[in-house]
């Protein structure tokens, strides 16, 4: 019986940084490949409207805030900033359009074919994608995620005075008050964006703390930092309703654990309370394959599914919604396909918040690691660090947490201007099992931020040099 043919070996699902990766390295391994996407652009929703525009706002609205506050003439750098919304959105839109392009062409570079629409399984191998019907030997699910609803609240990117991600990067004039919903990364780093371009800005979470996930002493450092540059906060407060009469929103909270309800308006209301995965309208009936409860596909632990020839990756199956996340599995999942060794060390996945300063962590926080045994803590504050010291950053620490036994590091959390940066070094010692004697003796390069993960490595067995 002669074998079946395809028109594809492999046939990836979405072009977001796990899909569009997962596709360049299949094809590089030689397998003939293509790719759904249904945006106009490849990049999913990292390139398109979250990881890399936001990024862009962030990083022009630091300059604007450091001329605004008097921070550059600090360092003899005396200007009035006048600020130019229309021009800040031109130029975050035009790193858009450049990254997306540089997409498209390493597409063309390997011989990636782009099906453009929505794809919908028709049997396990066999894809409806627009009204093109596609064959795949292996079919790679990388639909990535999008907002989670509030409900009872609609959202209205157009209209501008409630929205979700997308829109709060899209909003053309500075609100004078925007309240954000959820203290979490994402409404953090664009809270953050309209503070810092003049709005007064309330985040309200249902939680006691911020940053849900993260490491103790990194929320706690972090609700102080944000609350000394403006942000009000309204902990342990729900959300349960929001009107919009014109241009104004008025919000009915409540605390969290009951009691009495309160008003609040706002010019903008910004729904940030998490993702859900992308896995309606794929037609995984078809193929017999069901999701967990919150929606999302399991997986073995090289990315396959229940039904045979089909994979998932990304922010469609369990663990951290994060693009590296999904881009180290995107290779991962073609070297399996290809019969190599794709693995993803899941324990020593990176996060960050870009705000001023940044906030970074890998592995396990404090709490996490006390619940598994005995354990040693060091820390060095950035007050300490001569680096950034002299570039006038004292806010943050580096925290390092090693087992007590082993001295191995279990986790690394830091609060620093460039902590999505330093967390690297941590990520990669991590991955080669370092105990803290192991960064403590490494030699680092002076002035720079990084020795305070040094000098906090030093710290766990009590002998910091400059505090």
């Amino acid at each position: 019986m002669a074998e079946q043919t395809y028109d594809y070996d492999v046939l990836v699902i979405g072009a977001g940084p796990g899909g569009y990766v997962a596709a360049i390295r299949a094809a590089q391994l030689g397998l003939k490949t293509a790719c759904a996407e249904s945006r106009e652009t490849l990049g999913g929703t990292c390139l398109n409207v979250g990881c890399i525009p936001s990024k862009a706002m962030l990083h022009a609205s630091e300059y604007f805030e450091a001329a605004s506050n008097g921070a550059m003439a600090k360092m003899g750098v005396e200007v009035t900033p006048t600020l130019n919304l229309d021009a800040m959105h031109g130029q975050r839109l035009d790193a858009v359009k450049q990254l997306t392009g540089g997409i498209e062409y390493l597409f063309k570079k390997n011989k990636v074919d782009w099906k453009k629409g929505r794809a919908t399984f028709q049997d396990a191998h066999t894809v409806k994608v627009g009204e093109e019907t596609v064959t795949a030997k292996n079919v790679v699910i990388a639909t990535g995620s999008s907002v989670t609803p509030l409900t009872g609240i609609e959202i209205d990117n157009a209209k501008g005075v409630v929205v979700d991600s997308t829109g709060a990067l899209e909003l053309r004039a500075v609100p004078r008050t925007m309240v954000v919903i959820g203290g979490g990364v994402i409404g953090l780093e664009l809270g953050s964006v309209w503070r810092r371009l003049g709005a007064k800005v309330i985040c309200v979470e249902f939680l006691d703390q911020i940053l849900p996930g993260m490491d103790g002493d990194v929320r706690k450092e972090a609700h102080k930092i944000f609350k000394k540059q403006g942000i009000e906060f309204r902990l342990s407060t729900k959300v349960t309703g929001v009107t919009v009469e014109g241009d104004k929103a008025t919000l009915t909270l409540e605390p969290a654990a009951g009691g009495n309800a309160e008003t609040l308006e706002a010019d903008c209301v910004l729904v940030s309370v998490g993702r859900k995965a992308n896995t309606e309208g794929l037609g995984l009936e078809a193929i017999g394959l069901t999701t967990n409860q919150r929606g999302q596909i399991e997986t073995d632990h090289d990315f396959r599914t229940a039904v045979d020839g089909v994979w998932a990756i990304g922010d469609v199956i369990p663990g951290p919604m994060l693009a590296h996340k999904a881009e180290d599995e995107g290779i991962a999942v073609a070297e399996n396909i290809a019969g190599q060794t794709g693995i993803v060390n899941h324990d020593v996945i990176p996060s960050v918040v870009y705000t001023w300063p940044e906030i970074a962590g890998v592995g396990l926080t404090e709490e996490q690691a006390k619940e598994q045994g005995a354990v040693k803590v060091g820390k060095f504050p950035m007050l300490a660090n001569s680096r950034a010291k002299t570039n006038h950053e004292p806010d943050g620490f580096v925290k390092i947490i090693a087992d007590a036994e082993t001295d191995r590091v279990l986790g690394v959390w830091c609060i620093a201007s460039v902590a999505g940066t330093m967390i690297a070094q941590a990520a990669q010692a991590m991955e080669f099992g370092a105990t803290s004697e192991d960064i403590a003796y490494t030699c680092h390069a002076h002035p720079t931020h990084s020795e305070a993960i040094k000098e906090a490595a030093m710290a766990v067995t009590g002998k910091p040099i400059h505090i």
